[in-house]
């Protein structure tokens, strides 16, 4: 096969993968239209309730604000000398941003393999982590502003009051926990249709 037939083929299988990543959902500040756009994501989000019993609101409100649902959300770069590309801030990816440390530590905990690309594994992580910090800190799973706060500096960090020193993070969280708010209002209003439509789904 010669080079130009090899590149080729590599650009059409990169093509078809790219084609079979989910897009953001079209309206990512109402989670009913999300639901309804992505049913899928309805029944991976009570999995991930009855699994770590973390609020389906407070967890896409997190991812949310992490990724905005993009499957492949990198963290900015670092520049060197202002200009030059000079690799990324951190190792986080995907929906939930999870960085190496925190993902590998997920998969020993649960066994699970996942895909941090993967919805349903992220949010999984997601609920995850919710669970751990109200075990290790006391931080209620329904506290969407505490559960950002300790997500986004690790628990360490929120041990340490690590977000004292930064007040634009705590205006993410506050943002975070009014986005797990109407979240929370839209669910009630569409709760009943969402689960007559669970009747229909075919897996």
């Amino acid at each position: 096969m010669g080079r130009s037939l090899r590149i080729g083929c590599l650009l059409i299988a990169a093509l078809l993968l790219a084609g079979c990543a989910t897009p953001p959902p079209r309206d990512v500040g109402n989670l009913c239209a999300i639901y309804r756009q992505y049913p899928d994501w309805y029944e991976e989000s009570l999995v991930m309730e009855r699994q770590w019993g973390t609020p389906m609101q407070v967890a896409m409100a997190v991812i949310k604000q992490e990724s905005g649902y993009r499957h492949d959300a990198l963290p900015p770069r670092y520049y060197f000398l202002g200009f030059i590309p000079w690799g990324r801030v951190s190792s986080a990816y995907g929906y939930a941003q999870a960085q190496d440390p925190a993902w590998a530590d997920y998969q020993r905990a649960t066994g699970n393999g996942g895909s941090r690309s993967s919805f349903d594994d992220a949010l999984l992580f997601v609920g995850w982590y919710a669970d751990a910090s109200q075990r290790e800190l006391g931080i209620s799973k329904w506290d969407a502003y505490n559960q950002y706060l300790a997500y986004h500096e690790g628990r360490g960090g929120y041990r340490r009051g690590s977000y004292n020193g930064k007040p634009w993070l705590m205006q993410v969280a506050r943002k975070v926990e009014q986005q797990a708010k109407a979240y929370g209002w839209q669910l009630k209003q569409c709760r009943a249709e969402l689960e007559d439509n669970r009747s229909w789904w075919p897996f």
